[in-house]
């Protein structure tokens, strides 16, 4: 079409200025990160977490990967998800402005059931604060736990 809008020609324009090519921060410092199957778009999600935020990510997916080797990984809704082939996510983390927080899908039938309510009966939150010791028997319990029960599937 030849009669587009300043705005969207704006918008194809390729970004050069400081930044380019880094994702964009939305809301509470979330990455915005492409819909995407596999490591790759998860990797790139943790990468451009701010912060204290991207060790957190780092060792969380580094301890997912430990405890479950047959993880499989996306991008869905801004989120890195982890689930099992044919079973479903059992785990999304998302970053807002004070925490990380790891959704379990099937978090109440996890055991210590993680503290935070959902609206779905079903999941239980972990948030997870800049200087929060990082329980990691506690997070590889609740992981191995939870990538043995039906996920949620999308």
């Amino acid at each position: 079409m030849a009669n587009k809008t300043a705005k969207a020609a704006k918008a194809e324009k390729p970004d050069s200025g400081p930044g380019a090519g880094k994702p964009r921060l939305l809301a509470g410092g979330n990455p915005q990160i492409a819909k995407a199957d596999g490591d790759a778009p998860v990797q790139a999600y943790i990468a451009a977490m701010p912060g204290w935020k991207a060790d957190v990510g780092r060792r969380l997916d580094a301890l997912v990967t430990r405890e479950v080797p047959n993880v499989r990984k996306a991008v869905k809704w801004n989120s890195p998800l982890y689930g099992i082939e044919g079973r479903g996510w059992f785990l999304g983390i998302h970053c807002f402005t004070n925490y990380v927080k790891l959704a379990f899908f099937r978090g109440a039938s996890l055991s210590p059931v993680p503290p935070v309510d959902s609206k779905d009966e079903n999941t239980r939150y972990f948030h997870i604060r800049e200087g929060d010791p990082f329980d990691e028997e506690l997070l590889a319990s609740w992981v191995v736990q939870a990538s043995k029960l039906p996920g949620w599937i999308v």
